[in-house]
């Protein structure tokens, strides 16, 4: 079952994106405050799938009125082969679309072999013209998982 994803998930959430290698989490963003300020930005956009009362997978999405985000797609690796991460991506982008958003972004590191093929299974093509620049404002723990 996929439903949208509330602030009383995170815990299940974090203990699957724990689960998953290669997440990228860190301790400011991928907090309980963190991931309650995002869903309380996107309350429409986000999904978890659920399977015997159990998280199963999880996605977050969202805009910025002009394009759309994909954040931390994530299956569990007992669940994986299954559809879950298809239907999570589904129900994010017919969300976003529901929201006037018509192009999604989304950003996988290059050594995610697996993540990268998913993405490109589903249609999602790699920017070769484009260079990916961030700044912390503040110090950022990354975890390794």
């Amino acid at each position: 079952m996929i439903r949208i994803m509330t602030p009383d998930d995170y815990d299940a959430v974090h203990a699957c994106w724990m689960a998953c290698t290669g997440m990228g989490l860190n301790t400011i963003d991928d907090s309980r405050e963190g991931t309650t300020r995002y869903l309380t930005r996107n309350p429409h956009t986000c999904f978890v799938s659920e399977q015997d009362g159990s998280i199963t997978g999880a996605i977050l999405a969202g805009h910025d009125g002009r394009r759309g985000y994909i954040y931390h797609t994530a299956v569990n690796p007992a669940y994986r082969h299954q559809g879950i991460g298809t239907a999570l991506v589904n129900a994010a982008l017919h969300a976003l679309a529901n929201e006037g958003i018509i192009k999604v972004a989304l950003v996988v590191f290059s050594c995610n072999d697996a993540g990268n093929a998913f993405w490109e299974r589903l249609g999602f093509t790699a920017c070769g013209d484009l260079t990916y620049h961030n700044k912390a404002l503040c110090a950022i723990t990354r975890i390794d998982t």
